[in-house]
């Protein structure tokens, strides 16, 4: 096994451990769709650092962020946002999040 840590060489690419390819070009790892039967998405209320108003956070989530945070915001019938690939809600929404996002076929976990 090859741990390179460190490169100077401005064509190098990292290699896949399993099928020895560029992980661009690697063929062996599954490409699983956002939520559905692949990654497990985190939903978490949150107040700290925003004064005292609470907001609903969704993270682990990948591909179009924006459509999904419109979804959740007309959904809910609350503001939000994106930012960092979390996507927040205003507001303790967790239970109708959680609830909307497994009849999308995500699999989803409170924190």
């Amino acid at each position: 096994m090859n741990n390179i840590v460190y490169s100077t060489d401005p064509d190098f690419k990292e290699r896949c451990p399993n099928c020895d390819e560029p992980l661009d070009q690697c063929v062996c790892r599954e490409k699983k769709p956002v939520g559905k039967g692949g990654d497990t998405v985190y939903i978490q209320r949150e107040r700290k650092g925003r004064k005292g108003k609470t907001v609903t956070t969704i993270a682990n989530l990948r591909g179009d962020l924006k459509a999904l945070q419109k979804e959740l915001q007309k959904h809910c019938g609350a503001g939000g946002t994106v930012k960092n690939s979390i996507v927040e809600i205003q507001g303790d929404q967790c239970l109708k999040i959680r609830k909307y996002l497994e009849q999308k076929g995500f699999r989803v976990k409170l924190k």
